[in-house]
């Protein structure tokens, strides 16, 4: 859990920045210039998502990254040999693992936690390299208590039925991040959260005092075509003090 009156902090994702480059395969926008930006706006951490197929963000981008980024990078790959590699040889700040899958315009749920072994030593790899691993995970509680089997040092909760939900259903939502931050807080986790997230549903999430940082990205990009990039980190930032 934060500690009392402690800030909450703002991982800014820019893939979305690469997207908009990779339309065109122009060298601009700049994902290292934007990564600047957004820190001097006050992000804490960068967070980018290095994917199999190179949609977006690609590997000298990665590369460019971890010797600009001044505050923290966070590194969002795949459980595989290849991203192993990368990240052992990169060396961000810490690793996420999310699941992915070629089809998909964007990730889709959580990571099966329950498949096999090699998520396992995946995560003891990162760990014996010196770096932390926060899992990306559906909220439910088993899905916590099977994080701290596989030895995470940190949960990032997935978001995307919160954000989608509407009604009784994003208060049932919001209760099950509610339970499931706790949880992992409870079992000396460091909790996250990130997917889908916008300047209208994120305020309420901020109550969770167990929730520690939060990932956005897509919303702050589309939110920068009409007042910049920093006026948009700005705009997010604030709204996570306000709890």
């Amino acid at each position: 859990m934060r500690e009392e009156g402690s800030k909450v902090r703002l991982g800014v994702n820019i893939d979305h920045v690469a997207t908009v480059r990779q339309a065109r395969r122009t060298p601009y926008p700049d994902v290292v210039l934007a990564a600047h930006i957004a820190e001097s706006a006050g992000a804490d951490q960068i967070t980018c998502h290095l994917r199999e197929d190179r949609r977006h963000i690609v590997d000298e981008d990665v590369s460019r990254l971890r010797k600009m980024v001044k505050t923290k990078l966070n590194l969002e790959m795949a459980a595989t040999i290849e991203m192993l590699q990368i990240a052992i040889q990169i060396r961000p700040d810490i690793v996420t693992l999310v699941p992915e899958k070629r089809e998909e315009v964007t990730t889709e749920g959580g990571l099966d936690l329950f498949s096999g072994n090699f998520l396992f030593e995946c995560i003891q790899a990162l760990k014996q390299s010196h770096i932390p691993v926060s899992l990306f995970i559906n909220p439910r509680i088993e899905d916590v208590e099977k994080s701290l089997e596989l030895g995470a040092n940190a949960i990032e909760l997935h978001t995307g039925l919160y954000s989608e939900a509407k009604g009784e259903k994003m208060e049932a939502e919001f209760q099950g991040l509610l339970r499931t931050a706790s949880l992992g807080a409870k079992l000396q986790m460091k909790v996250f959260a990130g997917h889908g997230l916008h300047y209208e549903n994120v305020s309420r999430l901020v109550q969770i005092p167990e929730i520690e940082e939060y990932n956005i990205g897509h919303s702050i990009v589309a939110r920068s075509v009409f007042v910049g990039l920093d006026q948009a980190v700005k705009e997010m930032k604030e709204l996570l003090l306000r709890r």
